[in-house]
C-alpha cells in the first residue's frame, strides 16, 4: 500500500518539525512538504498534490480556514485537517464549512494525530471528543430550524411566498405589484395576510422573519402546491 502523502502547515517552526519528525516514523506516513504559513501551504499543496493537509488554524499570510477553502475549490480529492490549540464554536463550525474533514485539538496525543490524518484519507470525519457534542448540538439546531421553517411556510399560499419573497428583497408594494402583474391593492391584501400568519408586526418584521428562514435571495425551501386558498391571488 503506497504511504499517505502528508503536508504539515504550521507557523511554529519547533512544533511544525516536531510533527513532520515523529509522523515521518510511521511506516504508513509520507512528508510531501511542510509550510510556514497558508500561502505557502497552498504553493505547496499545488505541485505536491498530498493525500492530506494537516493545517494550524491561525497562520499569517493566509489562515487555516482560507486554506481549507482553496485546497475544497482547487485540490478537492485532497483531505484537510484542522490542529489548533481553538475549541471555540466560531472556528470550529467555520473550519467545517470550509470543507474540514477533522478537526484536533493541539492537546492530542501523536497517535490521536495520526488516527484522524488516516480516517480523513479514508474520507472520514474527526474531531477532538470534546468537539463532538457541540456539533451534534449544531446539527440539532439547524434540523429544529428547517422544521420550522416547513411549519412556517405551511400556513403560506405560493403566491404570498412570492411576494414575501420580494418583501425581504426589499421591494415596495408598487414593484412587487409589476414584478407579479397584480394591482397594488391585491399586493397590499397578500401582505396583510402575512402580517396575520406570521404574527409580525409590519412588514420590515415579516422581512427579516422571511431573511431568516431563506427568502429574500438565499436558497428557498417552499412547499410544492398552492397553499390553501390557492396560489393565483
Amino acid at each position: 500500500m503506497s504511504p499517505i502523502r502528508l503536508l504539515i502547515a504550521e507557523d511554529e517552526g519547533i512544533l511544525r518539525s516536531t510533527l513532520a519528525e515523529l509522523l515521518a516514523r510511521e511506516d504508513e506516513f509520507q512528508i510531501a512538504a511542510t509550510a510556514p504559513d497558508g500561502r505557502a501551504a497552498l504553493i505547496e499543496a499545488l505541485g505536491q498534490r498530498p493525500d492530506v493537509i494537516l493545517t494550524d488554524l491561525k497562520m499569517p499570510k493566509m489562515d487555516g480556514i482560507e486554506l481549507t477553502r482553496r485546497i475544497r475549490e482547487e485540490l478537492p480529492g485532497v483531505a484537510v485537517v484542522i490542529l489548533t490549540a481553538f475549541d471555540d464554536d466560531e472556528n470550529l463550525f467555520a473550519a467545517l464549512k470550509a470543507g474540514a474533514t477533522g478537526y484536533i485539538l493541539k492537546d492530542a496525543s501523536l497517535e490521536e494525530i495520526a488516527t484522524a490524518v488516516r480516517a480523513a484519507h479514508a474520507g472520514e470525519g474527526v474531531l477532538s471528543a470534546g468537539l463532538v457534542a457541540r456539533v451534534i448540538r449544531e446539527f440539532t439546531r439547524l434540523d429544529r430550524m428547517r422544521q420550522d421553517q416547513r411549519r412556517l411556510f405551511a400556513q403560506l399560499t405560493r403566491r404570498e411566498i412570492e411576494v414575501l419573497d420580494l418583501l425581504a428583497q426589499g421591494l415596495r408594494n408598487r414593484q412587487i405589484a409589476q414584478r407579479l402583474f397584480l394591482s397594488e391593492k391585491t399586493v397590499r391584501n397578500h401582505i396583510s395576510a402575512i402580517l396575520g400568519k406570521l404574527h409580525a408586526n409590519d412588514r420590515t418584521e415579516a422581512a427579516l422573519i422571511a431573511a431568516r428562514h431563506g427568502l429574500g435571495g438565499a436558497a428557498k425551501d417552499v412547499p410544492n402546491d398552492s397553499g390553501p386558498g390557492g396560489g393565483t391571488g
